[in-house]
């Protein structure tokens, strides 16, 4: 019942799949009216959740990661789970933020936040009544500086509790001081011991701002997971901007958005780099990445990529939820 278990060792292993495109109708993630179904029935986004599943596991990826907040991404999970032999999935979820679409793109609010001990308790529950002891790392969802979470005693100790129980305790992380962030949240102990044992952080190759305190986390231990690898899809678009991207994968024969994956798995501190994919044809091309050799030189030419932080998080707020 937690990360341990997870066998990295095989590349295309050191990928997983996130649910966070495909448990609810609307996201932020560009082009979902030519990803996704025009209806996106409940039983339409379960289907493609099953079809990604199915696919990304046979593959040989091992890693699942849903949250509270993902529409019924966890529902999802746990039904693909029950009905299929898969013993070996190793499985995120994360609480914090309750979903508030009502199954509805033009909800004019889909979530809201609130990382207090009464919404953990509440959740947790909830997590449980579905994943059942499935459930292998559990997050708090979007920790920032500003997160009454890093100072709050009784919930580390419930925490702790839940820790006790073999389920590895986490985070991810949002924002410009992503860093800031991690690094305070890495000195809590509870009992003398390092409560949180896994990262959950954006690191892009717009947004790398967050590598020097996932370098310094891996260094203590902790498992590092990596989301957002595609910048909601930015970094799959054709564009001027984007011009070294696109020269890269000239080079390698590889996926423009293989190439953008495959500059996450080579940072040293790297350890399961999430797919967001909403399409079958984007996952195998997401898979492609743990194919992709990548030079020094074509690592330092993909870095000249990297927007200050402000700015890529100021534009990701922009993102229209489609």
């Amino acid at each position: 019942m937690s990360l341990e278990r997870l066998d990295l060792s095989s590349p295309v292993a050191r990928l997983g799949f996130g649910l966070a495109a495909v448990g609810r109708p609307g996201y932020i993630n560009l082009h979902r009216d030519r990803d996704l179904p025009v209806a996106r029935t409940v039983e339409a986004m379960r289907e493609r959740t099953y079809a990604l599943l199915d696919a990304a596991y046979a593959a040989g990826v091992r890693y699942a990661d849903a949250a509270r907040s993902y529409g019924r991404a966890e529902e999802f999970l746990a039904g693909w789970l029950g009905s299929r032999d898969v013993a070996d999935m190793v499985v995120g979820s994360k609480w914090g933020y309750t979903y508030t679409g009502g199954w509805r793109v033009d909800a004019e609010v889909h979530e809201t936040k609130d990382h207090g001990l009464g919404v953990y308790e509440r959740q947790l529950v909830q997590t449980r009544a579905l994943l059942g002891e499935r459930l292998d790392v559990y997050q708090i969802h979007s920790l920032t500086v500003e997160s009454p979470a890093l100072a709050d005693a009784a919930l580390h100790r419930r925490l702790g509790e839940l820790a006790a129980t073999g389920v590895t305790i986490g985070f991810s992380s949002s924002g410009p001081r992503q860093a800031d962030a991690i690094d305070a949240a890495l000195r809590i102990e509870v009992d003398g011991v390092p409560l949180f044992r896994s990262v959950q952080a954006t690191w892009n190759l717009l947004e790398p701002s967050a590598g020097r305190a996932l370098a310094a986390a891996r260094a203590a231990g902790c498992h590092v997971i990596v989301k957002e690898a595609m910048a909601n899809g930015r970094l799959a678009e054709q564009s001027a901007n984007l011009g070294v991207l696109a020269e890269v994968a000239a080079e390698t024969g590889a996926p423009q958005d293989a190439v953008a994956l495959a500059a996450v798995l080579h940072q040293p501190w790297s350890g399961v780099v999430l797919s967001g994919a909403a399409t079958t044809a984007q996952l195998a091309s997401h898979l492609a990445a743990s194919r992709v050799d990548l030079s020094a030189d074509q690592l330092t030419r993909l870095a000249t990529l990297a927007e200050p932080a402000d700015h890529y998080w100021k534009h990701r707020a922009t993102l229209p939820w489609t």
